[in-house]
């Protein structure tokens, strides 16, 4: 397709003032996200069992829920520890057929890492992958307020590079 031949430009005078498509201000960044913005985002839903349940009852809410880790948590709603897919299968490896039999007792993890709602999601993600595990109770005075996962860290940080490159390609642009 051809460009009509009697179009001509704007001339500088009669150029209107320009605008950007972004100020200064929105390009700053707001700072780092915290573990609040994912709490904020997915909600603090707990799914938990206590150290007396079976692990059969704690299989079939897993499976249920569909998640990778339960808080084990008392009486009091204190968290105890935490059953990870991964304490099952070592598990199973030690006592192949004899694991639904155990109490959530016998396999639960004691010594948990946790976080508060104001760790920046960079440190979080460290700790995890230096820790190697994959699911972290957030906690704020001694009360539990939800659960994150690695993924829902790598999503939030996805998220945020994402929103980092368009607001450069802005800046480009103009």
């Amino acid at each position: 397709m051809r460009a009509p031949t009697n179009y001509a430009g704007p001339r500088r005078e009669e150029e209107k003032e320009s605008t950007m498509s972004q100020s200064p201000a929105s390009s700053l960044s707001q700072g780092p996200a915290t573990v609040k913005h994912i709490l904020e985002s997915k909600g603090n839903a707990i799914y938990s069992v206590s150290r007396d349940d079976s692990m059969n009852k704690a299989v079939e809410l897993m499976s249920e829920k569909r998640i990778g880790a339960l808080l084990v948590i008392d009486d009091n709603g204190r968290l105890e520890g935490i059953l990870s897919e991964r304490d099952i299968v070592r598990k199973l490896a030690e006592i192949p057929g004899h694991v639904l039999k155990q109490k959530v007792d016998a396999l639960m993890t004691t010594r948990v890492q946790s976080c508060s709602p104001n760790h920046q999601l960079l440190e979080v993600l460290k700790v995890m992958t230096e820790g190697r595990f994959r699911h972290m109770p957030v906690m704020e005075n001694d009360h539990l307020l939800g659960i994150i996962t690695i993924g829902d860290v790598v999503h939030q940080r996805l998220g945020e590079l994402e929103h980092e490159a368009i607001k450069m390609k802005q800046m480009i642009v103009g």
